[in-house]
């Protein structure tokens, strides 16, 4: 098997072996240069601006929508982003308090944020998406309608609460961005 490949490789040394290896232009490079100068290109190379992920003047959190309004959560409040889980409903509880889920061994409270804001049920389907939130008594999962991933901000696009956001919403949200016509309310997780 060696021999043969060495053969087809021009490597046995016989006269006119070389001659049916194909040609190689003089341009190509051998593997060991392509995976060296992959090396090189890659500690060279700069993922990103980070710079501005905690640069003054930019705030991300992760964008959804609860009714009509869209909102954004801090990331230092959202834990993780989840499927909708089991949940298990408590007996004499409030309307927008659904009920407990297990996630991975801890149990966690399950709210739906519209009824708690707005006082209407959302809609629950399989697959939907929540947020496990960080909250001063425990981490709590928070149903949405629907969730958009993660929002940048800049100072130039904050402006003052809308008048749109009353009632229980006036509690939660002190600021808002506008970005492209769409306007997104900050809600303050911690004081839910």
């Amino acid at each position: 098997i060696v021999a043969r490949q060495r053969l087809r490789l021009g490597l046995d040394g016989r006269p006119g072996a070389a001659a049916r290896r194909p040609p190689q232009p003089a341009s190509r490079k051998s593997a060991i240069d392509l995976l060296l100068d992959y090396e090189r290109r890659s500690l060279a190379h700069q993922p990103g601006r980070p710079e501005l992920v905690e640069a003054p003047g930019h705030w991300r959190g992760v964008g959804f929508r609860i009714g009509k309004h869209r909102l954004v959560g801090a990331f230092g409040d959202v834990v993780e982003i989840i499927s909708l889980p089991a949940i298990t409903a408590v007996p004499g509880s409030q309307p927008w308090m659904l009920g407990l889920a297990n996630v991975r061994g801890s149990l966690y409270g399950v709210v739906d944020l519209k009824q708690f804001l707005e006082g209407e049920r959302s809609a629950v389907n399989e697959g939907q998406r929540c947020l496990l939130v960080r909250q001063p008594g425990g981490n709590v999962i928070l149903l949405t309608d629907e969730l958009y991933g993660q929002r940048s901000f800049n100072d130039s696009h904050l402006i003052e609460r809308p008048e749109s956001l009353e009632g229980r919403y006036a509690a939660v949200i002190a600021r808002a961005y506008r970005v492209a016509d769409v306007t997104w309310g900050v809600l303050d997780i911690p004081l839910l």
